[in-house]
């Protein structure tokens, strides 16, 4: 649509001209319910009064608007003709005045994409449920404004909606005369605007502090999910952590929580993991678990949880100017969701789960050929959309902790502390994050914005050990490299640390040394002398962001002993190091498959072992050599099995081995076993198969065609909830059928006729990588469709289908060149889908490369 793509240009261009006073907005959302008689979408009337200032009366601007039509535009009480102002995304504002007043009354469209106002309809008893969700730029498909960051404004929201729901939003609400109204916000961008509606299960709390001048906050808390969802709603455990997390923050922000009440919504079909909206946080309902699961789940939701209350100074009350900044929010928001997890949970060891999990996120995404500086160039909201990636989150949140070691925690929780009272309700660039931290460490901040915000890469750091003829250390040095492609050296604070066998067989740790590692090579002087190490780590407690390499011995040491390293972060730094050598073609697959099959199974580190099932699962379906493939997968599948029976029963290594064990079966006799338990036939002492299990089982039973279209529908019918229908429609699409396949690809690529989440379920049965045969006609139809999708459809979808219809398993140099003549062919395509098919190509060359070095250690 002409216009809808705002550039950086233009928004700065908009900020320049005006200043915003405030909104006012009346949603009328009673048209959700009943029967749709409309031709075109199911819409709902949005009217919305701006008040902005124009520096420079007589000029023009735009307001945004994403509606399919407006009904009126008045402009300081002069109509304008909606059909010659509105082109679909833009409404022309001319002979501005200094002081201005919009009135736009639209009919905007209820969303099923997650973008804008999602609307939902349960299928266990056909109640409606709204939410909103904007970032970056949707809120423009609910009502009228100016969208772009730096353009805050307060917000008064008043909402219609039919009888029996409650309305939430930022602010508190009260229902009188059949109207929903809520108290003005403070001054807020508009993309954290947020409204949910609906007869959601709602619970109630309160939290409460002593502040240091005596006067006590108090804090209305409240959660709230669909009612079928009810009653495995552990809202208690949620509010524990949301309370845990306000203590924290206040603790150590010195800046109390500026936005009145705290609700979080758990909604249906959501796109992201959680947003920050200030005062109604909103989560994928998926953090509401309908079955067992592990504590790395409950410690997921938990980060989580922190990490938007993060937001709440960081992005929220302080805001980037421009997406280029996007990280001075979602950066520290990640780094202080594993800080606070540590220091204020249940969940001390959450440090490892970010090594392990979160740094690995960012490794790759430094390595794609779209990788960027953390401050990133951000040309237009394509661009923003995109750049919510490892890169931006992880990488950011690991530099800070770099930061961290660098410049001292207490002078960076000072800096922390006189940006939110220097910006409070305002917007911010690097430079004004930089000045507070030079300010409270004395430190020049300048070279380390240069190295670690402004440049792209990582880092490999390797130890170069010397020993002398007793013996001992001569000298230690610590090898720094960076890619071709990103040839920049950075100052590294690291911990060296030296481990060695003990008698009784543990690997520990018996020195350890801090250096700034800075140049090509850094030598550990402090550990000079010391005792010969049969393990270097030199990134011992992951002070860094970097690739960890090993010399021979520790990497022997390693292959025989590492299930025997005592630390539990030393183990999983590790185990880090290790996959990102699989990654690289250095590490054969079949090698790292047999390292996890000789010592996950003793892994303490519930999460460390999940995140070790999707590297083997990972390295035997990309990365094992063709030849190699299936001798490779049935040795994982048999030893998931047997670690399934030797897991403690009932324990959640044994659910965790459960489902690893159903995602890896290839054997006919593990399909028999996993028919057997679903049937009740079989046992494993301990599991418990509840319908989130039965599920899991189902889908490889599926793909493997041993369970049929109507076994799908009985287990749909014991369970008729919207999980279960995602389930049935990833299992239906898992099916080995040539017929399956094409109605699967007609309903995602050729319709858009299926919800987010439907579109999901279906791209997630259909590629699969024990059907590369099937899929195969599907490589050249997929180059030929995608430009069209990119055009047809909205982004959110757009980037489904892109990204999940990659002919990704067809691994060979022919799929490479179709890759790279789409490519050539298409150098004009949009830089957005360009960077998705570029990022798609790197992968699979990854793939052929570690494939190469795997048939190596074959031969």
């Amino acid at each position: 649509m002409p216009g809808e793509n705002l550039s950086r240009d233009e928004a700065r261009e908009r900020a320049a001209l005006i200043g915003v006073d405030g909104y006012e907005v009346s949603l009328d959302l009673r048209s959700a319910v009943g029967e749709d008689d409309t031709d075109g979408p199911r819409t709902f009337r949005s009217v919305t009064t701006v008040r902005f200032r124009c520096n420079e009366p007589g000029t023009s601007t735009f307001a945004d608007l994403i509606a399919p039509s407006v009904t009126a535009v008045s402009l300081n009480g002069r109509d304008l003709d909606p059909g010659e102002v509105f082109d679909g995304s833009r409404i022309t504002l001319e002979d501005l005045a200094a002081d201005n007043e919009l009135v736009v009354d639209a009919q905007c469209a209820y969303s099923r994409t997650g973008e804008g106002l999602h609307r939902f309809v349960d299928p266990e008893d056909g109640e409606v449920y709204l939410y909103t969700q904007y970032e970056p730029a949707d809120s423009r498909r609910v009502f009228a404004n100016f969208e772009q960051p730096d353009l805050k404004a307060p917000f008064r929201f008043e909402v219609r909606a039919p009888e029996g729901w409650t309305v939430w939003s930022n602010g508190a609400g009260e229902r009188a005369d059949g109207v929903w109204r809520f108290a003005e916000t403070k001054p807020i961008s508009t993309y954290i605007t947020c409204v949910v509606a609906g007869p959601y299960h709602y619970v109630t709390d309160t939290y409460s502090r002593t502040l240091e001048d005596g006067t006590t906050l108090e804090i209305p808390l409240g959660a709230l999910c669909r009612k079928g969802l009810a009653p495995h709603f552990d809202s208690e455990d949620v509010f524990l952590v949301t309370k845990q997390g306000l203590d924290f923050f206040h603790d150590h922000f010195d800046y109390p929580y500026p936005f009145g009440k705290y609700d979080q919504a758990f909604v249906p079909e959501y796109n992201l993991g959680a947003m920050e909206n200030p005062g109604l946080v909103t989560f994928r309902e998926e953090f509401i678990f309908r079955g067992k699961v592990t504590q790395a789940s409950y410690e997921g939701r938990a980060n989580v949880i922190l990490h938007e209350m993060a937001h709440m100074w960081f992005g929220d009350l302080v805001t980037m100017e421009w997406w280029d900044d996007l990280w001075l929010k979602e950066s520290f928001a990640d780094f202080m969701g594993a800080f606070s997890l540590v220091g204020a949970t249940r969940f001390v060891n959450g440090w490892i789960t970010f090594a392990n999990r979160r740094k690995s996120w960012a490794y790759r995404a430094d390595q794609l050929p779209s990788t960027h500086p953390i401050t990133a160039d951000i040309r237009d909201l394509q661009d923003a959309k995109l750049n919510f990636d490892g890169i931006t989150y992880a990488k950011g949140a690991s530099v800070l902790k770099q930061l961290v070691a660098y410049v001292g925690q207490d002078a960076f929780l000072e800096g922390a502390r006189r940006y939110f009272k220097r910006h409070a309700y305002g917007n911010t660039r690097l430079g004004d994050l930089l000045s507070v931290l030079e300010e409270t460490s004395g430190r020049d901040m300048s070279a380390w914005a240069r190295s670690w915000l402004q440049t792209a890469g990582v880092n490999a750091l390797t130890p170069q050990l010397l020993l002398d003829p007793q013996g001992r250390i001569e000298e230690l040095a610590v090898v720094q490299e960076a890619a071709e492609s990103h040839p920049e050296l950075r100052p590294h604070r690291v911990a060296a640390g030296l481990y060695r066998a003990t008698d009784n067989g543990a690997v520990e740790r018996y020195a350890r040394a801090e250096v700034d590692v800075d140049g090509p090579r850094t030598v550990v002087a402090e550990l000079s002398g010391a005792e010969a190490p049969d393990l270097v780590l030199v990134n011992d407690d992951d002070l860094t962001y970097c690739k960890i390499r090993f010399d021979e011995t520790s990497l022997a040491t390693l292959r025989e002993h590492l299930g025997s390293v005592t630390d539990p972060l030393a183990r999983a730094l590790c185990w880090s190091a290790l996959w990102n050598m699989t990654r690289d073609a250095l590490l054969p697959a079949g090698d790292f498959v047999d390292l996890v099959l000789r010592f996950a199974g003793g892994e303490s580190e519930i999460g460390v072992v999940q995140m070790l099932h999707a590297w083997a699962e990972s390295a035997v379906t990309h990365y094992a050599a063709p030849a190699r493939r299936e001798t490779t997968a049935r040795l994982l599948a048999e030893g998931a099995r047997r670690e399934l029976y030797a897991a403690g029963p009932g324990s959640e290594h044994q659910l965790a081995w459960a489902r690893f064990f159903a995602r890896t079966a290839t054997a006919d006799a593990d399909f028999e076993l996993l028919s057997d338990l679903l049937a009740g036939t079989a046992s494993v002492e301990g599991l418990d198969l509840d319908q989130e299990l039965r599920w899991v089982f189902l889908e490889p039973l599926a793909a493997h065609g041993a369970v049929d279209e109507k076994a799908l529908a009985e287990e749909l019918a014991r369970d008729d909830t919207a999980s279960g229908k995602r389930h049935q429609v990833r299992c239906l699409a898992a099916r080995p059928s040539a017929a399956v396949k094409a109605q699967a690809w007609a309903q995602v690529v050729e319709s858009d006729a299926l919800s987010n989440a439907m579109v999901e379920a279906t791209i997630a049965g259909f590629s699969r990588g024990s059907q590369r045969e099937l899929l195969a006609p599907y490589a050249q139809k997929y180059f030929a469709a995608i430009e069209r999708v990119w055009a047809e459809r909205s982004i959110q979808i757009g980037m489904h289908v892109v990204q999940g219809m990659f002919p990704s398993f067809q691994q060979s140099p022919e799929t490479l060149a179709a890759t790279d003549a789409w490519l050539e062919a298409h150098r004009e395509a949009a830089p957005a889908l360009r960077r998705l098919v570029l990022e798609a190509r790197d992968d699979l060359a990854r793939a052929l490369r570690a494939q190469q070095c795997d048939e190596a250690a074959g031969q």
